[in-house]
């Protein structure tokens, strides 16, 4: 499975709820998402439509990095 291209920053952030995350700050169109899962984390999410696939990838490896995955199995795990 690869990366969605067609993704909007809103979509991503209801789907990343499933990892824990949860929105602790916003300003303009970023949301700051944190997880107490593996110890805290921060991420912060574009609220674009779509996101460009270059941000949604650098998403995607900080929180495989955070979690001990691989970007495949996250990329799994959110997206099918």
């Amino acid at each position: 499975m690869s990366i969605p291209k067609d993704i909007t920053g809103d979509e991503l952030i209801r789907i990343l709820a499933q990892y824990g995350y949860e929105i602790t700050r916003q300003k303009g169109s970023h949301v700051r998402l944190t997880t107490k899962r593996g110890g805290v984390h921060h991420i912060t999410i574009p609220k674009h439509n779509p996101l460009k696939v270059g941000t949604l990838n650098s998403i995607i490896n900080d929180i495989a990095d955070h979690y001990g995955l691989t970007k495949k199995e996250v990329i799994k795990d959110l997206f099918s």
